[in-house]
């Protein structure tokens, strides 16, 4: 068996035998999803028919999710276009573009909700906390992504303009910017809409968005309005997965 054979069993066992493990020390008792039967059928009755005089705090809610998604979006383009280019090996030297991967590591290692629990901790309830942490933990990602589309592109219009005396702007703008930008376009769109689906969750710890309406009439044991509220959530997310195919085929 050769080094490529070895190492694809090894990796092969090494995730069986993580499976393995996970099955065998979990405390997961079949016997007690079916005897929960009753009870998850209990709550989705109370689900239907969903409440619609709740609409107004449909629209509210869904508007301050999208108004968070936008400016959190925002703000992580805006910190990524920089921390893209000191993270890629092909504008900056190793000594570089190294620690800031690492802090870019670091950025998508912190939860999102911890992130917005400590914002509402620090700014108080509102949109404002959701809108800073989504900007922050999207940039980790983001940034790499940019960093990326730098580093994937050819070489040959870069050393050109470098043997022709250009700086490293110059080189960005005219060798390497045209053939990432439909990658960067892309990924931004993507995290956008990543963006989105986790905004929806954040009014859960206070920061704004229709979240925190889920977490209240659920609280409250008001199912029927959390029904409506959840099936606004679901037309919101069909409707964006939409825009950003529609999105991605144009700048493919």
């Amino acid at each position: 068996m050769g080094p490529r054979g070895f190492g694809g069993f090894a990796t092969s066992a090494l995730i069986a035998g993580a499976i393995l493990w996970s099955f065998v020390t979990t405390d997961v008792e079949l016997s007690r999803l079916v005897s929960a039967g009753p009870r998850i059928a209990d709550f989705l009755g109370r689900m239907f028919p969903p409440d619609p005089t709740v609409m107004a705090e449909i629209r509210k809610g869904s508007a301050e999710t999208l108004r968070i998604a936008i400016l959190g979006s925002l703000g992580a383009v805006i910190l990524s276009i920089p921390l893209g280019i000191l993270a890629s090996e092909t504008m900056v030297s190793p000594a570089l573009f190294r620690p800031v991967r690492t802090l870019l590591a670091f950025i998508r290692a912190i939860p999102l909700i911890l992130v917005a629990m400590l914002m509402v901790g620090a700014v108080g309830l509102g949109p404002l906390p959701g809108i800073i942490a989504v900007a922050f933990h999207a940039t980790g990602m983001l940034a790499k992504f940019y960093a990326e589309a730098i580093d994937g592109v050819s070489r040959a219009p870069i050393a050109a303009l470098e043997s022709a005396g250009a700086g490293p702007l110059v080189r960005l703008r005219h060798a390497i910017w045209p053939q990432m930008a439909p990658v960067v376009a892309r990924d931004t769109i993507f995290r956008f809409e990543l963006n989105l689906r986790e905004s929806l969750i954040l009014g859960i710890v206070g920061a704004g968005g229709i979240g925190f309406y889920i977490q209240t009439y659920v609280r409250s044991f008001q199912y029927d309005k959390a029904a409506s509220v959840t099936i606004a959530v679901v037309v919101m997310v069909i409707a964006i997965e939409a825009l950003n195919v529609a999105l991605r085929r144009r700048f493919a």
